[in-house]
């Protein structure tokens, strides 16, 4: 994976999975572009600065995925900034506590422009710019939740715009795959990136079978497997890597 370019969208904070998922790539030697959206200034020049110390290329910008025109101006600079990338992670995500008695037609559309038309147009995007370059290997991993694997109470707009994601995952990735382009999404499950409370980290920790909760590194190892060349025959997949998660 050395030399290749990959861009992460929703890299905000250290403890993230898009963190993680930056930083296992760096290991394996790809350079990165990673997008932030209204995060401390002084963070993400350090995380830029951690991220080319492992001896990789590193830019990232504050881009607000809900802008219609943000997809292909972000894959504008990072084409001008570093090359065009052959690795797309769409991390980003907007999530509200809601519930049927709170949910309303903002909070829908603030949801479905970020989690749905964002992500939607950055891969159709990507995969054109990638058939027009006649490029032959290319990799793109959506970030879902699980869904499908129980409710989300309070969470109707989440869960509704990102099990979107699972369904056009497949249906894309039927599209892209003549192109070379492989198409997976990934649900982490649980994951303790800093928003967990003593208590919700005890309620959880009994319901892995593994003895403790997911960390961002846990998605991140499963992502860069995702891109590798050894992962080209899998596409079209939601892998879930919950760790045996329980639901009962």
């Amino acid at each position: 994976m050395k030399g290749k370019i990959a861009v992460v969208t929703g890299v905000s904070h250290r403890q993230g999975i898009g963190a993680a998922i930056c930083r296992e790539f760096a290991k394996k030697g790809v350079d990165i572009f990673f997008t932030h959206w209204k995060s401390d200034e002084e963070w993400v020049r350090d995380f830029t600065n951690e991220i080319r110390s492992t001896g990789v290329r590193c830019e990232s910008v504050d881009c607000d995925l809900s802008d219609v025109e943000a997809p292909s101006e972000l894959l504008d600079i990072v084409s001008e900034r570093m090359g065009f990338p052959s690795i797309l992670v769409n991390n980003a995500a907007h999530s509200e506590r809601d519930g049927y008695e709170q949910l309303d037609a903002k909070l829908l559309d603030d949801h479905y422009a970020v989690n749905m038309r964002g992500t939607f147009l950055l891969c159709v995007e990507f995969a054109r710019r990638f058939q027009k370059l006649n490029l032959t290997s290319g990799r793109i991993i959506n970030m879902t939740s699980g869904q499908d694997k129980g409710p989300m109470i309070g969470e109707l707009a989440y869960a509704a715009t990102k099990g979107a994601i699972s369904a056009f995952t497949l249906t894309l990735s039927a599209e892209l795959a003549p192109l070379g382009i492989t198409v997976n999404a990934v649900n982490p499950g649980p994951t303790d990136t800093g928003w967990m409370t003593e208590d919700i980290k005890k309620h959880l920790k009994s319901k892995f079978p593994k003895g403790r909760i997911g960390l961002p590194e846990d998605a991140a190892r499963l992502v860069a497997f995702l891109a590798s060349d050894e992962a080209e025959w899998i596409t079209g997949q939601v892998i879930h890597s919950e760790g045996g998660f329980l639901r009962f």
